[in-house]
């Protein structure tokens, strides 16, 4: 088997496919890219059992077809210093040996049997299809990925919450202290449905869907998704079991409103957090008419700092403290140039919107309190 194409095609296809390969496998194969030439396509596939990502690009030439499975950290170290040219690759079928001719040279290396790759699952015929626009699940994902959990003991949180219905759908992702609701209502389902997208497949569609146009098709069952791309298809074994419901902790009646610059609010709070306790990263929103008082202190090492913002706001007096760690992600992950944060009291979450929502979109983020001791 013999095929030419490009290096930097080449190389690019497999690093961004490489990203799914664990440092340490259970199986040694998946260790390997799997490139299956056929009629002139040449498909890449790498997977760590759970996830598989696979994508594919033209051969400038070919002569014959076949599969084989090649290290992944050798292939991607030889080809990373290869400027754009053609690569000829020569494929011994019977005892796997590769040569890679380029300009001034060539490597020799050995490959694996293609039988030995796992094969990604098939879905059930009970699976659920949904559309969506690869910019819109970009935001969504973008929003929401922050706020997932490490949490062993409850697997649901550890990933993004997609609940489906005839009108919108909704990107959820909460850690028990942060949660995210981001609904768009540019794309929904034929029916009712939902499923839980762990944070590895999750991140890694973060990185493939900047560069992708047009639509994201989603096929679904109880165990496992398919997400097809223009150019890439992910196959990955979805999170199991029931999430919460989240609109259920959400405060409705909030009369406490502030609104105030985004970015002026996260500068504040970077430099007043610095005086913080380590342990806590506590810091205190002290509200009053039209003015919030920032302000944060270590009794251990007799530090502390405040510095007061103009605002919006014409409630009473109160005063809330936070994590000024979990607020700031909030925020940077907010993209409006003014939010509006709704408080009830103090022993309840605070809700912070965008002051303008961006259009068939509805973007809440919600931060638990912290006690605060006066």
């Amino acid at each position: 088997m013999k095929f030419i194409v490009s290096s930097t095609g080449l190389f690019s296809h497999l690093q961004a496919i490489s990203r799914v390969i664990n440092s340490k496998n259970s199986l040694p194969i998946l260790d390997c890219f799997l490139m299956e030439l056929t009629d002139g396509t040449l498909f890449l596939t790498a997977s760590d059992s759970e996830t598989t990502l696979s994508t594919s690009l033209e051969v400038i030439e070919n002569d014959g077809d076949g599969r084989f499975a090649v290290s992944s950290k050798t292939i991607l170290e030889a080809l990373k210093e290869i400027p754009e040219q053609p690569l000829t690759f020569e494929v011994n079928t019977n005892n796997l040996e590769i040569t890679v001719q380029y300009q001034n040279g060539k490597y020799s290396l050995i490959g694996q049997n293609a039988d030995e790759y796992p094969q990604a699952p098939a879905l059930g015929a009970n699976a659920v299809h949904v559309t969506i626009g690869a910019p819109v699940m970009l935001g969504g994902i973008n929003r929401a990925l922050f706020a997932t959990a490490d949490d062993e003991l409850r697997p649901v949180m550890n990933g993004i919450y997609f609940d489906i219905t005839t009108e919108d759908i909704t990107f959820v992702a909460s850690d028990g202290h942060k949660l995210v609701r981001n609904k768009t209502f540019v794309a929904h389902g034929d029916e009712k449905a939902a499923f839980i997208l762990p944070k590895k497949p999750a991140t890694l569609l973060k990185n493939l869907l900047p560069k992708e146009q047009g639509d994201v098709q989603i096929d679904f069952d109880d165990r496992n998704a398919i997400f097809t791309l223009e150019n890439y298809r992910m196959v990955c074994r979805l999170i199991e079991g029931r999430y919460p419901n989240y609109n259920s902790v959400i405060p409705q009646d909030n009369p406490h409103k502030v609104t105030i610059d985004r970015q002026m609010l996260i500068s504040a709070l970077r430099r007043v957090s610095v005086f913080s306790s380590q342990a806590s990263s506590l810091i205190k929103l002290r509200l009053s008419e039209n003015q919030i008082q920032i302000s944060a202190q270590d009794i251990d090492f007799s530090t502390s700092a405040e510095e007061t913002l103009i605002c919006q706001y014409a409630g009473n007096a109160m005063s809330i403290g936070f994590k000024s760690t979990f607020l700031i992600d909030i925020l940077n992950n907010l993209t409006a140039q003014e939010v509006i944060v709704e408080l009830a009291d103090p022993s309840r979450a605070g809700v912070i919107v965008p002051a303008e929502q961006e259009e068939k979109e509805d973007v809440l983020m919600l931060l638990m309190p912290m006690m605060l001791n006066d």
